[in-house]
């Protein structure tokens, strides 16, 4: 599993209401039904990953968040998980409002495209990165908006969107120094949890 994902289990309080936005394949929110026994529903567009997810005995809604949460009542659940997906949406400034409606908290997790092995390919071949961590082309990317951590919280902050916690991801499982240090700079992955 991703290590995004396996820091984020500590923020979702057993027995709560959990909406997963961009699902997968529902192993996230299997896990989470599992070791927490949260009350999980994932939304999904992908065919195949509704599939899968239906399949691990999940409740899933097909659609589209860049077309709205408008189905969703406010505060309908305690919180709202957004995990690797910011970034391949249209309006991620609106999907954060929408999370935070019908969420009490939000966790959002992203690629920080501010890291410096990014920067580094970049400035040295003149072309858009492409790694283990982001293997796709620039043309056949699912990531529409290049974030960086900065980016994130200058956001949340022209939004009055509180962040309660944040942990940033090295390149490897150990506590990661230079990430926490210099988020922007060493993060390969950012984590949130967020609240208004």
């Amino acid at each position: 599993m991703r290590q995004d994902l396996t820091h984020i289990q500590r923020w979702i309080a057993t027995g709560s209401k959990v909406l997963d936005l961009g699902c997968g394949n529902g192993e996230f929110l299997r896990l989470l039904q599992d070791s927490r026994e949260v009350r999980g529903m994932g939304l999904e567009i992908d065919s195949a990953n509704i599939t899968a997810a239906i399949g691990r005995g999940l409740n899933i809604v097909e659609q589209n968040m860049d077309r709205g949460l408008e189905n969703f009542p406010d505060q309908s659940f305690d919180t709202v998980v957004m995990a690797h997906a910011l970034q391949a949406v249209h309006f991620p400034d609106r999907i954060l409002d929408e999370m935070l409606r019908i969420g009490r908290e939000g966790v959002v997790t992203f690629p920080n495209f501010g890291h410096w092995r990014c920067r580094f390919y970049l400035a040295t071949r003149g072309r858009m990165p492409v790694s283990k961590f982001m293997p796709h082309n620039w043309y056949d990317t699912p990531n529409i908006h290049f974030c960086t951590v900065t980016d994130f919280e200058a956001l949340c902050r022209d939004k009055g969107i509180r962040i309660l916690d944040r942990e940033m991801v090295g390149n490897t499982q150990r506590r990661p120094l230079l990430a926490g240090i210099w988020p922007n700079l060493f993060a390969v992955t950012a984590i949130y949890r967020i609240t208004r």
